[in-house]
C-alpha cells in the first residue's frame, strides 16, 4: 500500500529540533538532565513519513512518547505531535536507561547522549573523538560493567578494527585502541561493525565478524569468524572461524536498528545468523553456553528459510522474533514479514497469533517493533492496507491481546522503552 504522506506539511509547521555541536570541553548542556531516575517508563514510537527506513535510507522520521501502548480504542496520532529527528539522530541508535546514543548525523565528529523531549531533542553530553573515529549508523556496541559503553568498528579503511571505551554517565574517553586480529585469509577489507556481545557471568566479550573482497559490496571470504576478548585489555583470548553458518543478521549495522543477539537467565548467549545455498538464505539461532567459548554443534534454535531478522528474550526459554518469508519478497518494503514465538528449549516455533488467526505480514526489513517491559513484549504491525496496530504478548501466560494503533498514513519504524527522567 502506498501510505498517505498529506500529513508532512501540518507536522513540519508545528515540530522543532533542538541541534547543538560538540564540546571541546565535555560540558553538559544545563537544561538537560545528567542523571537518571528510574519511577516509571515511558515509549517512544518512531515512525517515517516517506518509506521505511534502514540501509542509510534518508527518511523523514519523526518520534513521539506516550506513557502507554495497552488501550486497544486509542489511535496515536502524529499531527501536530512529536518530534521531527532524522536531521540530527537516526534510527540506528543505542537505548539504556533514559537516554539514546549514538554518533548524530550531524555533527559526525563525536559521540552524543541525548533525550527526546518537548518536540525537541535535548543533548545531554556529547564527546569529541580523540583518536579513533567513527560513522553514523556504522559500529557495535556492549554495555560493560560500571555503565561503561563500548563501540567497535573497522576503521575507514577497513583494515583493522577499532574500539572505544566510553564513560555513560559523562561521556568521557576511557580507552581508545586497535582490536589484535588480522584480516582473514584472502580477505582485503573487514565488514563494516559485527556484532559484539558481553557475557557478565565470566567477563567475557564475543566479536562476530568476517572478511571481505573489495568495498562495501565485496565478497565474504569465509564464514564469520569469532574473536573471544578480554574486555578488561581487550586482549584476544582465540579467533577462529565458525563451522556452523556463512553470516551473523545485522552486520553492517551491529544492532542499532534491532537487537539480532540475547543472553538468558543461565547465562547463554544466542546470536541470529543465515546460510546461503543455491542461492537461497536459511536462518539459525546459534547458542554459546555459559562457560564456552565456541557454538554448541548440537544446537540450532531456528531452521526456517527465508531470515532471521531481529529477536528479543522474553523469558521462559522463549524468544519473539522477526522473519522474512521470501514467498512475498526480500526488499526492505515488501509485507512479507512476521513474527513467531520460539520455543529455545525445543527449537520450535509458531506464528503469533491473536484469536487464533496469525499476525498479518508486515513491511520494513529493519523495523524494531519489539519492546519488552513488565512481563510483555510489545511487537508493531505494518501490515498492506491496514493502519499500524500494536499487539501485546504476555511471557507468562503466552496470551497475545491488541494495543494501541497509529494513524494512517505513516511507516511504523520503532518501538523504543525508556525510563522516564
Amino acid at each position: 500500500m502506498k501510505k498517505l504522506n498529506y500529513l508532512w506539511m501540518l507536522m513540519l509547521a508545528v515540530f522543532t529540533l533542538g541541534l547543538s555541536s560538540c564540546s571541546d570541553d565535555n560540558e553538559s548542556n544545563p537544561e538537560a538532565p545528567t542523571t537518571s531516575t528510574t519511577e516509571g517508563e515511558h515509549i517512544d514510537l518512531w515512525v517515517a513519513l516517506d518509506r521505511h527506513g534502514g540501509m542509510g535510507r534518508d527518511v523523514q522520521t519523526l518520534v513521539r512518547s506516550v506513557s502507554s501502548l495497552d488501550n486497544q480504542d486509542e489511535v496515536i496520532s502524529f499531527q501536530g505531535e512529536g518530534t521531527e529527528v532524522n536531521q540530527k539522530l537516526t534510527l540506528e541508535t543505542i537505548v539504556k536507561g533514559a537516554y539514546y546514543y549514538q554518533v548524530p548525523v550531524q555533527p559526525e565528529t563525536c559521540f552524543g547522549k541525548y533525550i527526546i523531549k518537548d518536540n525537541s531533542i535535548q543533548t545531554v553530553q556529547e564527546q569529541r573523538f580523540v583518536t579513533n573515529t567513527y560513522t553514523a549508523r556504522k559500529y557495535c556496541y556492549a554495555w560493560l560493567p560500571n555503565n561503561t559503553l563500548l563501540i567497535m568498528a573497522a576503521n575507514g579503511e577497513a583494515k583493522q578494527i577499532l574500539w572505544t571505551k566510553l564513560n555513560a554517565d559523562n561521556m568521557t574517553v576511557l580507552a581508545e585502541g586497535t582490536l589484535g586480529i588480522q584480516l582473514p585469509q584472502g580477505a582485503t577489507t573487514f565488514t563494516t561493525s559485527g556484532i559484539v556481545a558481553y557475557r557478565e557471568s565470566d567477563n567475557t566479550l564475543f566479536y562476530f565478524y568476517y572478511g571481505k573482497t573489495g568495498g562495501a559490496r565485496g565478497k565474504r571470504t569465509s564464514p564469520f569468524l569469532m574473536a573471544v576478548i578480554n574486555p578488561d585489555d581487550m586482549s584476544v583470548i582465540s579467533n577462529k572461524v565458525n563451522s556452523m553458518a556463512d553470516e551473523m543478521v545485522g552486520s553492517a549495522y551491529g544492532e542499532l536498528l534491532q537487537k539480532c543477539s540475547f543472553m538468558d537467565e543461565y547465562n547463554n548467549l544466542y546470536l541470529a545468523c543465515f546460510s546461503t545455498t543455491d542461492d537461497k538464505e536459511h536462518s539459525h539461532l546459534l547458542r554459546i553456553k555459559d562457560g564456552e567459548y565456541d557454538f554448541d554443534p548440537n544446537y540450532d534454535g531456528f531452521t526456517n528459510s527465508g531470515k532471521l531478522l531481529a529477536c528479543e528474550y522474553a523469558g521462559n526459554g522463549q524468544a519473539v522474533a522477526y522473519a522474512r518469508d521470501d514467498q512475498y519478497g526480500a526488499s526492505i518494503d515488501d509485507f512479507s514479514h512476521y513474527y513467531t514465538i520460539i520455543n529455545l528449549n525445543n527449537c520450535t516455533n509458531s506464528r503469533l497469533q491473536y484469536n487464533g488467526v496469525a499476525l498479518p505480514y508486515s513491511g520494513g526489513r529493519f523495523s524494531s517493533r519489539m519492546a519488552t517491559s513488565n512481563g510483555k513484549v510489545y511487537v508493531g504491525v505494518d501490515a498492506e492496507n491496514q493502519v499500524p496496530q500494536i499487539y501485546i504478548y504476555n511471557t507468562e501466560t503466552g496470551n497475545v491481546t491488541k494495543g494501541a494503533q497509529l494513524q494512517g498514513g505513516v511507516y511504523f519504524e520503532q518501538i523504543r522503552v525508556l525510563e522516564n527522567i
